[in-house]
């Protein structure tokens, strides 16, 4: 498999460890959530794990929450709520909007402050090694002690802070000996939530969780990780830095992936700027596979602007697929598929354009093309066959459900974590 990696610009072989994989991916900041750039970055990874686990592989798939930050606490503010009821409220909205268009769930999903004591011993070892320092009750990583700080990003480092500044960084804080370092541990302020730390109380600063869940989760190194391409700066070079510099296991991560920004309105569909396409909206008019079909058929690697005529024409296929599915029996079993594979060259090329760096649009047209032979009644019952095997096999991976059944992990999974955190609320 040939995947694309962030920190060397180019696609590289990936070989799994002992049949096992690794894979954490940037989760959610509850709030204004789950519109379709969530979506594409949530389901690029979903198809990745698939793909991997019908090669026999085993993944361990860790996806986080950032229920505490500085945006959680203005949005509360705005909206005269209390912090965690809203990342309660959101969380679950997320959930529940994942679980709908048939996402795996990840082996573990913990929270930002589900790891506060982790958190902390992270930050303790960071400043015994002198990469970091405690100044009026807060914790900074010091940029300047870790020299490969910009490896993955490529930015110079004259141009970092401008960018960081758009992305949460403070340069006017007066504890700080750079105004690029960055925060690892934030003292308490008046009238926010705190918890105890040897520096007082305080709260993290949103790089340094994602490395205490992967090295809790996952270990010192991580097989795959990823998340939207707008986290490579600063928030994955960070996580570089503290990870490697608290462990001195180098590398922190094989692969690093990163799915490209969605669009509406010629702008990158954010919070902040509004212009938000809701999965949940969507999901009143189209059907999952439909959305899930309209998002595989963008190169994950690739920016694009929402269209809704794209949208219609993929759920017109989605419908002509499940008509396809349910068209006619399926006789030849799982066993056969090498069989399959010596008469046909379908499923080894289907499976070629997922190996290819998720080419998920190849792997759309040729489906396509599947689905009308499948359906075809002129055609022999046996290629007809062929081609409905090829088609439902292959739509499992991109996460459809055509005229199969729920998946039980899907279901059942997703309510795991739902139990899990309306206990833990």
């Amino acid at each position: 498999m040939q995947l694309y990696n962030s920190l060397t610009q180019r696609k590289e072989e990936f070989v799994a460890r002992d049949n096992h994989v690794s894979v954490y991916v940037c989760g959610i900041t509850p709030y204004d959530t789950t519109h379709l750039g969530h979506a594409f970055t949530y389901h690029t990874f979903d198809i990745l794990i698939r793909f991997l686990e019908a090669q026999g592989l085993t993944v361990a798939y860790t996806q986080n929450v950032t229920d505490i930050d500085d945006d959680i606490l203005k949005r509360a503010k705005r909206d005269g709520k209390d912090w965690q009821a809203l990342g309660n409220e959101w969380t679950t909205h997320f959930m529940r909007d994942m679980q709908a268009i048939n996402l795996r769930p990840p082996d573990h999903y913990p929270r930002a402050t589900d790891v506060i004591a982790e958190i902390i011993a992270i930050d303790e070892t960071l400043i015994q090694q002198d990469v970091a320092y405690e100044s009026g009750g807060s914790v900074y990583f010091d940029v300047n002690k870790f020299h490969r700080f910009g490896a993955l990003c490529g930015i110079p480092r004259d141009e970092m802070l401008a960018v960081a500044n758009e992305r949460g960084n403070n340069p006017d804080d007066p504890h700080k000996r750079n105004p690029l370092d960055f925060v690892l541990w934030q003292a308490q302020a008046p009238g926010e939530p705190g918890w105890d730390s040897p520096w007082g109380p305080g709260r993290p600063g949103w790089h340094i969780e994602c490395t205490a869940m992967n090295r809790k989760f996952l270990g010192d190194t991580v097989d795959i990780h990823g998340g939207g391409g707008d986290l490579i700066f600063p928030h994955h070079e960070c996580e570089i830095a503290q990870a490697e510099s608290a462990t001195g296991v180098v590398p922190f991560v094989r692969v690093w992936m990163h799915v490209a920004m969605v669009r509406k309105d010629g702008e990158k569909m954010s919070k902040s700027l509004g212009n938000l396409v809701w999965v949940s909206e969507l999901l009143k008019t189209y059907t999952p596979d439909a959305i899930r079909l309209y998002l595989a058929s963008h190169h994950y690697r690739d920016s694009w602007e929402w269209n809704a005529d794209d949208m219609r024409r993929c759920a017109e296929m989605a419908e002509q697929w499940r008509v396809a599915a349910h068209s006619t029996v399926l006789t030849i079993s799982v066993k056969d598929q090498p069989m399959y594979a010596i008469e046909s060259d379908e499923i080894p090329a289907l499976y070629g354009a997922l190996a290819d760096d998720l080419d998920t649009p190849r792997v759309v047209s040729a489906l396509d093309a599947i689905a009308k032979r499948a359906a075809n009644a002129s055609l022999p019952s046996g290629e007809r066959q062929y081609a409905l095997f090829a088609l439902r096999s292959t739509a499992r991976i991109l996460g459809l459900h055509l005229a199969m059944p729920d998946e039980a992990r899907v279901r059942h999974g997703w309510n795991q974590h739902l139990q899990r955190f309306v206990a833990q609320s």
